[in-house]
């Protein structure tokens, strides 16, 4: 007599593109799982792309989560930026404002019916293991999330599969420099930046210089701030704004609240603005229970950049930095559900380990910073090419790749100017500029 097989339930934490790309691809698979649970902390879909002018708190006093500032645009073109599966409206201009990114998760959602499977306001409070039962021969592990909500409070359910898609840009991380509580200023992180309105006329310096620090340095420049770009990088050589100069790393505060440079430089300053990344956090996990170290750069040791060995029905969606994201997330999910659904066999836990602490000794031979272990960079279509070609699943077009290098290219030689740029997809391999 046939058995039919109970389908999976599947838990989903977050509702940005990487929780509605995992919900999206657990749908359309309805012979082996159950609709999903989403679980959003917030009232919408969209994640860090929900733009919100407050920069504490909620009206339900949970903390905001975005670090989407007023007029960012993005700095990938829609063409690259899009999932394979659904692309953006062929009408808008390659660099869009977050607005549009937003209504694209939104149209999402909608066309794949998401929405009624996400549970909104609803706050993860732990997501435990639960001791392996047997399974015929085979040992497996359940999930026990609780969570809770304002209407009906606490909540325990049981599930195969938790996919955690909570985002990486909500706990700003701001390094240790001696004599901070010298600095006679204001100080802030990009995460509670907003608009470039309120320091017009000062003197700001920015700690960092990459994406957020570059574009944000360019913004205060635009409306009369005098600007010390900080960082550690190799002197940028592309024409800045007159207004922004740059410097080296901040060494410390002096007691006069003067700000000392690793070239001993030294310049007073009424803004001292953090564009200094983000830890990672999940307070809903025990890292030791899953065997699993969380510091603030690193989640560690993660299969494929996904899964703890001791527990491989665990998955962190996006994790990766320096990526094309939501490519990323489509791989990784779709990964992530042939694990599941048995087929794609993983190796045995200490061979996983022993995986992982290879490619990061690697790393770390090759110059690599710990803290920089889960950047991919060019890794990162060699690590989606991997898991389309071991899980079955349809390849990123190498296209993605051709005008995301080009883009990157762009970026570096006209900071202020590439996204004025438009471009179309002609073929798998192929793209053209149409405008500039």
């Amino acid at each position: 007599m046939f058995t039919r097989m109970a389908l999976q339930r599947v838990a989903v934490i977050g509702a940005g593109a990487a929780g509605l790309c995992a919900a999206r691809h657990i749908l359309s698979r309805p012979n082996v799982f159950a609709p999903p649970v989403v679980f959003e902390l917030s009232g919408n879909v969209g994640g860090t792309w929900c733009y919100d002018e407050r920069t504490s708190t909620l009206d339900n006093e949970q903390p905001v989560l975005s670090s989407m500032y007023k007029n960012l645009k993005t700095n990938l073109p829609k063409e690259v930026m899009m999932f394979p599966d659904f692309p953006f409206d062929p009408e808008l201009s390659s660099f869009l404002p977050h607005q549009d990114v937003l209504r694209y998760l939104e149209k999402y959602c909608h066309s794949h019916n998401i929405q009624p499977h996400i549970r909104f306001n609803t706050k993860v409070e732990h997501v435990k293991p639960v001791v392996p039962k047997t399974d015929g021969n085979k040992e497996k592990t359940s999930w026990e999330v609780i969570s809770s909500d304002a209407s009906s409070g606490q909540k325990t359910e049981s599930f195969d599969a938790v996919f955690v898609c909570s985002g990486h840009y909500s706990d700003p991380h701001i390094p240790d420099i001696p004599g901070m509580d010298n600095f006679k200023g204001q100080v802030l992180h990009s995460h509670s930046y907003r608009y470039p309105e309120p320091f017009s006329g000062q003197s700001v310096v920015v700690l960092g210089a990459k994406a957020s620090g570059l574009d944000i340095s360019i913004e205060l420049a635009k409306v009369g701030a005098q600007v010390t770009l900080s960082h550690g990088l190799p002197r940028l050589t592309f024409p800045l704004p007159s207004g922004i100069s740059q410097s080296s790393p901040i060494m410390a505060v002096e007691e006069d609240g003067r700000i000392r440079f690793q070239d001993d430089s030294v310049s007073e300053a009424e803004v001292l603005l953090f564009c200094t990344g983000y830890n990672f956090t999940f307070p809903f996990l025990n890292a030791a229970e899953l065997s699993l170290q969380i510091q603030d750069h690193l989640v560690t040791p993660l299969y494929r950049f996904m899964m703890p060995p001791a527990f491989p029905s665990l998955f962190f969606i996006g994790i990766c930095k320096i990526i094309c994201p939501f490519p990323n997330f489509h791989c990784q999910v779709q990964f992530a559900l042939s694990v599941l659904d048995g087929s794609v066999s993983l190796p045995s836990r200490c061979q996983m380990e022993d995986e992982v602490k290879r490619d990061q000794q690697d790393k770390l031979d090759q110059g690599v910073q710990e803290r920089h272990l889960l950047k991919l960079e060019k890794d990162q279509w060699e690590y989606c090419e991997i898991l389309a070609r071991t899980a079955g699943f349809k390849p990123l077009p190498p296209v993605i790749r051709s005008l995301y290098d080009e883009v990157w290219r762009q970026r570096r030689v006209h900071p202020q100017n590439y996204r004025k740029h438009n471009y179309r997809i002609i073929s798998d391999s192929r793209w053209e500029l149409i405008n500039t």
